[in-house]
């Protein structure tokens, strides 16, 4: 009986670089789990992109990132643009590793590869950015540059610090963007700071969600939107309702959906899973329900 083959996805820059010293324990964590495991070594950005697409489901029975969010990213890029349908498992090793907490993966790297080799299988929501792809936010605003903005020799080394400290340099540079949404029969009209569309229990580190608003699965993305307040009582008022996970203050608009067209007269740089990307108007996100396969910890209570 052949073995089932493993295509290993890794970032040798992600995070400290742990999986330079890591990667041996990791390779035969899958080797005993049944594998032959085959390793890429991503060279430059979009690469795992543009390798995954080249994979044939006939050749491949299961792709595992190892790497931060925007590696992960470029898989699912990857995975959708060509169609395949194969299971995906994530090991995460970036800075901020959002999507990752809500699917109880561990921080561990070699607890992580043995969930994968010991875990279920879920079918996970994707969102769908024109012609692009994102696992669990598309954001604009407020701090939203930081994510790509923070050189990675920094994030390395400071961590999440990396993030925070980039963003106090952009503080001079917030100012409100005016913004037609379209949602679920409404339009949403006015000049907004931040806004997020999300799949994910937190966004930047920074907004967290409540567990009971969240669901990975359901088709069905959380929106959030800030708008420009009028005053600084409005704004400490929509600082304190994030902070208490509160959603239901003036200022702060949050809903589900499951597709949202953003309509403005300027361009607006948007932060795709913590990468870069140029919006257009109208802009279209779509829930792409259940568009891919993916491996979580059996106490992960994601159906």
């Amino acid at each position: 009986m052949s073995q089932k083959k493993l295509f290993l996805v890794v970032n040798p820059y992600s995070g400290r670089a742990k999986m330079r010293t890591e990667l041996l324990s990791v390779t035969e964590v899958f080797s005993n789990g049944g594998y032959e495991v085959l390793v890429y070594p991503t060279k430059c950005r979009t690469d795992a992109t543009r390798k995954v697409a080249e994979l044939s489901a006939d050749d491949i029975d299961l792709i595992v990132v190892c790497g931060g969010d925007g590696t992960l990213n470029e898989v699912i890029c990857g995975v959708m643009t060509a169609g395949l349908s194969i299971p995906i498992g994530y090991i995460p090793c970036g800075t901020l590793n959002e999507w990752s907490a809500g699917l109880k993966i561990s921080r561990n790297i070699t607890t992580a590869a043995q969930d994968i080799v010991n875990g279920r299988e879920v079918p996970l929501d994707i969102g769908q950015f024109e012609d692009k792809y994102f696992s669990y936010t598309a954001s604009f605003g407020a701090f939203t540059e930081v994510s790509y903005s923070a050189p990675q020799d920094v994030k390395n080394v400071l961590g999440q610090a990396a993030y925070f400290f980039e963003g106090i340099k952009s503080l001079g540079n917030i100012r409100p963007i005016p913004l037609t949404v379209h949602a679920e029969g409404k339009e949403i009209e006015g000049d907004f700071l931040f806004g997020a569309v999300t799949n994910s229990m937190s966004v930047g580190g920074i907004v967290k969600f409540d567990e009971a608003m969240v669901k990975l699965n359901d088709g069905k993305f959380e929106v959030l939107l800030i708008h420009n307040p009028t005053n600084l009582l409005q704004f400490q008022n929509i600082l304190d309702g994030v902070l208490r996970k509160d959603l239901n203050r003036d200022g702060i608009e949050f809903f589900h959906c499951n597709q949202i067209t953003f309509e403005s007269p300027e361009s607006i740089d948007w932060t795709l899973d913590g990468e870069f990307s140029a919006g257009v108007s109208p802009l279209h996100i779509a829930n792409l329900h259940h568009a891919i396969r993916f491996i979580v910890p059996n106490d992960c209570s994601t159906q």
